[in-house]
């Protein structure tokens, strides 16, 4: 790994992936500065690990060392608000300001990169790859959008290895400074089309990914993509047109059993921890990558039996006899939709109750029509207002707007303040908190008055 400056400080350290990049230099003997707005689970391990992280955005929180040298490497995200007072003074003083997604880029051409890229299914994909990697002989090191359960870290920094492991991410074409070893992708649904504008921009960031990965390597797809995209790939999924085929075997001590035909010359049984057949296509591609870049075919198994998930996808906060409780990310109708039909086929016979926040204006506003139709495989809806992220509000976008159109006979919009006084009341069977904005602040709360009720 390469030292490539004394001191780094970021904007918005307390990011997914900025926090993975803090980390990283950390570990190779960077002194490690930066600003976030608020305090979170992940800016206190940073903090615990040794990285100071200030909460003001008064250029007198930045350290001396900082400002009194411009050739300091400044890494912002672009959710940095552009009257940020930290940012601008970077800005005015003539120091290298770099987006995140440069920095990942440059950093993984030392390494053969394994890409996940996908609007739905890559922060899991990625984490089941690097865990299988990191098991194996072959070690990697790994930049995932959310914190692996076991590791609890969003890095893997195996120095010895030649592979790294990178969750490709479309948002702000970001995927586009990669250039991919080894790529796959697990869908391609319309998103961010506060970026991309429509569908067709999106197709062409990823058409453009594509020609940037190796071309000794086919690219690996679910079969359900463009036919355009599939004609050139390794195609994966349930349907019998797949070059490789899964199937599920239904759940046997707490596993879920797939089998796999065309991973090996023989079917291959996965047994996977994580529920749902979204995630079964999830461990088939991240076992077709690492077959591609040399685990053998135990060193897949022994993996994938033994990841124990991420944080915030599909994550059981509570099992008890009276009510289970999970905690999940999705942001988007189709992730959504996966979600409840796990939890359903999980549990077919319990009543199912969500509380949702909306994640910005404009994707609520793009998919209202379709988060709705989402929501209504409910069995009770609570709504939170929308979480603006990096976004001003649009007129006549809100939890309202929302909830008028969800087709449900229970269905409430509520303050994050009263959410754990309502299931108190409630008492619900299932509870599933969905959301990709600070929702997941709330989970301690919700899970401490579903114990009190057990109890």
């Amino acid at each position: 790994m390469k030292k490539q400056a004394e001191n780094i400080y970021f904007l918005g350290i307390g990011g997914i992936g900025m926090s993975a990049l803090a980390r990283y230099y950390h570990s190779i003997g960077v002194s490690v500065w930066g600003y976030d707005l608020t305090e979170t689970p992940l800016t206190k391990k940073l903090e615990e690990s040794g990285i100071t992280v200030n909460y003001s955005d008064d250029i007198g929180h930045i350290p001396n060392i900082v400002r009194s040298n411009p050739e300091t490497p400044i890494i912002y995200t672009p959710a940095i608000p552009n009257d940020n007072n930290q940012f601008n003074y970077f800005k005015k003083n003539g120091f290298s300001l770099r987006k995140r997604a440069d920095v990942l880029g440059e950093i993984s051409k030392d390494y053969k990169t394994i890409a996940i890229a996908g609007t739905h299914g890559k922060t899991t994909t990625s984490a089941m790859a690097a865990h299988i990697m990191h098991q194996s002989r072959l070690g990697c090191m790994a930049f995932v959008g959310g914190v692996m359960s076991g590791y609890e870290s969003n890095v893997i920094l195996d120095t010895f290895s030649e592979w790294v492991v990178v969750e490709a991410d479309e948002y702000d074409r970001s995927f586009l400074k990669l250039h991919p070893y080894l790529l796959g992708i697990t869908s391609i649904d319309p998103d961010h089309l506060d970026i991309y504008t429509n569908a067709e921009g999106l197709n062409q960031a990823f058409n453009q990914l594509i020609k940037q990965t190796n071309p000794e390597n086919k690219i690996i797809v679910n079969d359900v993509l463009d036919e355009e995209i599939i004609s050139k790939s390794i195609s994966y999924g349930f349907s019998k047109s797949a070059d490789i085929r899964l199937s599920s075997q239904g759940y046997q001590n707490g596993f879920h059993h797939v089998k796999v035909f065309g991973l090996d010359d023989q079917p291959v049984v996965l047994e996977l921890a994580m529920p749902g057949l979204h995630n079964a296509q999830n461990a088939v591609l991240a076992a077709i990558l690492c077959k591609k870049a040399g685990c053998t075919t135990d060193e897949i198994k022994a993996g994938l039996s033994t990841f124990k998930g991420v944080k915030r996808r599909f994550e059981f906060i509570l099992k008890s006899e009276k009510t289970i409780f999970i905690d999940d990310y999705a942001h988007h109708p189709t992730e959504i939709d996966a979600l409840i039909l796990s939890v359903r086929n999980l549990y077919p016979n319990k009543k199912i109750t969500g509380i949702f926040q909306p994640h910005l204006y404009s994707r609520t506003s793009d998919f209202a029509d379709d988060f709705a139709q989402s929501l209504s495989k409910l069995d009770q809806l609570y709504l939170l207002e929308i979480y603006p992220a990096r976004e001003l509000p649009i007129p006549g976008i809100d939890a309202n707007f929302l909830l008028d159109k969800v087709k449900l006979n229970q269905k409430s919009i509520v303050d994050k303040q009263n959410v754990a006084v309502l299931i108190t009341e409630n008492k619900p069977e299932i509870l599933l908190s969905i959301g990709a904005g600070d929702i997941g602040q709330l989970v301690p709360a919700v899970k401490q008055a579903l114990m009190n009720n057990n109890g």
